[in-house]
């Protein structure tokens, strides 16, 4: 699916070291500052401080021209070097005395190649409103450009001497709420020379950098220049098919580091909720977990919209969605329309067929035939030669607000408030685009402040809390709110994004007590337990690979009884116990997993395999009538008994090798005990972090204490995988020499976890 692109104005100034009588090359509307040796080491150096302004009506794609300098005002700042030599000496340091690495160390990440085409993000680190909005526009081109590029290295500096190395909790809610894939190096030095004026770098490798301002920027200028850069060093031919195409989502983007440490929390960023008309069903977007909770008034939940992350219609548990933002109900049609952001599209949920489908990016394609599908789910990365108008960028750059007028209209405003489309809901096309604040307070202001209004019910501290990761149009403080609060009956409900819960206040006496969800089999299996399973592994630690437990078994051809039984942690209590929605079983090599169909292997001795195949039939009619009598008819397959969960599974076994795998999702929250009072919240998120991400406590930690709620209400999700190898020999011989004897046989597997 493709999008294309609008609103944009070029703006064509470039910012380098300009020497006097020196001859440069320009690229585009950059500078490209390799013309002259001392440029390389000292195009940043505060000392010399000249700038020059470029006539580019006079230059047609490259150049060389001299141009006079003037003098600039020079300012006072602590002795920097070049900026991509900085990065470069920083690029296997984690931490230093004046720089810190947040979302991994490029030069200790496997997928960071140096001499690749880069683009580096100078941002100065300022307080207020108008700073953070445009760092945040910013990363969003940064962001789409990544999409577009999947090749393309991105990391970011931010740099100002106000930056505290020791507290990287605000820097830490930027990542996780404007979901940063790409590193990003903090520096309490002021690196640039350039007062308040950001930038981009564009280079190969860190050589031969080229500027161009960050402020206003052209998103179409840049991607061409890192067309051009691809095509002068020989990949041309890819960049012009497959790498310049909107491949599937989950392929391109890749999780932010700070994200994957925390996303065994029941929630990862629930940023906006609703309600439908008559109350009786809630509708939270999970974003970071990129999927929407349908849940009634009594925390049951009923439903859950997307599977995964990427970008695909069909049914709720195939759909995939990539940060699912604010959302609608819609009566008449039994609908959910919602906003999905790194899609940059809107969406429609149907309750009643349970179907996802993309209102809002409109496509011809029409249905696609089975063979089609086949290779779209098996051969995803095929070149696909574009036409060029298909190469646009979209219309919608990350969406997060979405409002229905009295009209048959949506508004659609992205997080920092500077853009709203106003598209037609029955054709699915954009009829405006308002870029104006002023234009966009009048359109839909009183709609924003009624949005608002439940929040006068909210703490004071708990909305300084949020507010200060988020953004807000004139006169109205808390607009950047409107879509994480909701009226429900005699409640307000509200998302509350750093402490990553679902919190309720009463009207009447004001109390908040946090939403306490159950029926989690509904929300199945995490998708990243889900998408590695058949790769091959070969590696001396498990652990490395998420394994809790590996065991070996011979035995005799036949059935086998599989007792499973995981400890529950020391520190842990099970909030629920598991469902078969949470539990995946899978045999491979000469097993078959036949859990549940009950003991058939003495019968199929005695019977014709017409016979069998009669039977099956009939079994699949009782299974069916079974179903049909309700949930509570059907036994769970684990069990909790004294702190310890049993799953059951059965395989028939033919001689040879075989490998059965068991992957669980058990939901815990931290024990209470008569001592936990004496125990602080450091002492509780180190439990929870040590369950969870041992080799990353520290910043599970330091993420979990950014909030005041009571640690012991969090619910967690402790994934349990366990492989379990069997060795079978021959079958035995029985009397007749034509006989075959199958041996019944039972193991159980104790896994710690």
């Amino acid at each position: 699916m493709y999008f294309r692109f609008r609103g944009l104005r070029p703006v064509f100034w470039a910012l380098p070291k300009i020497y006097p009588g020196t001859v440069y090359q320009f690229a585009g509307a950059g500078a490209n500052v390799s013309g002259d040796a001392r440029l390389n080491a000292a195009w940043f150096n505060a000392r010399n401080s000249l700038f020059g302004r470029l006539d580019l009506n006079a230059v047609s794609g490259r150049a060389f021209s001299r141009y006079s300098t003037v003098s600039g005002i020079e300012h006072s700042v602590l002795p920097t070097t070049d900026v991509l030599s900085f990065l470069q000496s920083a690029l296997h340091q984690p931490k230093g005395p004046s720089h810190c690495w947040l979302n991994a160390t490029p030069g200790r990440n496997s997928s960071f190649k140096g001499d690749e085409i880069l683009l580096v993000l100078v941002i100065e680190y300022l307080e207020g409103f108008e700073a953070n909005q445009n760092t945040v526009k910013m990363l969003e081109i940064a962001k789409l450009l990544q999409q577009r590029n999947p090749s393309l290295q991105v990391m970011a500096l931010q740099h100002g001497t106000s930056i505290c190395l020791d507290d990287i909790s605000s820097h830490l809610l930027q990542i996780i709420k404007e979901y940063i894939t790409f590193p990003i190096l903090l520096s309490n030095k002021n690196i640039s020379e350039l007062k308040n004026v950001p930038s981009y770098i564009i280079s190969k490798g860190f050589q031969n950098p080229i500027i161009y301002p960050g402020e206003d920027a052209d998103l179409k200028i840049l991607d061409k220049a890192i067309h051009d850069l691809n095509t002068e060093n020989g990949m041309g031919d890819n960049v012009g098919t497959m790498k310049r195409a909107w491949v599937k989502r989950f392929e391109v983007a890749k999780e932010p580091d700070v994200c994957s440490a925390s996303r065994n929390l029941l929630f990862a960023f629930p940023g906006c909720i609703s309600v439908d008309g008559s109350g009786n069903r809630l509708f939270l977007s999970d974003a970071n977990h990129h999927r929407i909770i349908v849940f009634n008034s009594n925390g049951k939940i009923l439903d859950a919209i997307g599977s995964s992350p990427g970008f695909e219609d069909g049914e709720f548990e195939m759909a995939k969605l990539m940060r699912p933002a604010a959302s609608f109900y819609d009566s008449s049609e039994d609908c959910l329309y919602f906003v999905d952001s790194e899609n940059h599209a809107v969406r429609r949920a149907d309750m009643e067929r349970r179907v996802v489908e993309t209102v809002f990016p409109v496509t011809n394609g029409g249905k696609k035939g089975i063979w089609k599908t086949i290779l779209d789910k098996i051969w995803t990365k095929r070149s696909i030669k574009l036409k060029s108008e298909e190469l646009n960028f979209p219309s919608l750059l990350f969406p997060w607000h979405l409002m229905k007028s009295s009209d048959n209209d949506i508004f659609i405003l992205n997080q920092s408030f500077g853009t709203l489309w106003i598209v037609d809901l029955e054709s699915g096309f954009i009829r405006e685009v308002v870029k104006e604040p002023s234009r966009i307070l009048e359109i839909c202001g009183q709609m924003i402040l009624e949005r608002c209004t439940p929040l006068r019910h909210l703490p004071a501290e708990l909305l300084q809390q949020q507010i200060d990761t988020n953004f807000s149009l004139e006169g109205i403080p808390y607009g950047g709110l409107m879509s994480s609060v909701a009226t429900w009956q005699d409640h307000v409900v509200f998302c509350d994004t750093v402490g990553q819960a679902l919190v309720k206040f009463s009207n009447g006496s004001g109390s908040a007590t946090t939403f306490r969800l159950s029926n989690f089999r509904i929300l199945g299996l995490p998708y990243w337990l889900t998408f590695s399973l058949e790769k091959v592994y070969a590696v001396n630690d498990p652990s490395e690979l998420g394994i809790d437990h590996i065991q070996c078994f011979r035995l005799l051809p036949g059935r086998v009884d599989i007792e499973l039984n995981v400890d529950i942690p020391e520190h842990a209590d099970l909030v629920e116990q598991p469902q078969e929605g949470c539990i995946w079983r899978q045999a491979r090599g000469a097993a078959a997993e036949i859990s549940g169909v009950g003991n058939t292997a003495a019968l199929s001795e005695k019977v014709s395999s017409t016979q069998q195949w009669y039977d099956g039939l009939d079994n699949l009619i009782y299974e069916e009538e079974d179903e049909s009598t309700g949930e509570e008819d059907i036994c769970p397959p684990g069990e909790e008994s004294q702190g310890r969960v049993r799953i059951g599974c059965t395989i028939n076994t033919s001689p040879g090798t075989s490998e059965v795998i068991i992957y669980a999702a058990l939901y815990l929250r931290l024990k209470k005990n008569s001592n936990s009072q004496d125990d602080g919240e450091g002492i509780k998120a180190g439990r929870i972090a040590e369950m969870l991400e041992p080799k990353r406590k520290d910043l599970l930690v330091q993420l979990l204490m950014m909030s005041n709620r009571d640690l012991e209400e969090v619910v967690f999700t402790r994934p349990v995988h366990v492989r379990l190898k069997f060795n079978c020999d021959d079958h035995p011989k029985g009397d007749h020499s034509k006989e075959v004897v199958l041996t019944d046989s039972s193991v159980k597997v104790h896994v710690t976890l």
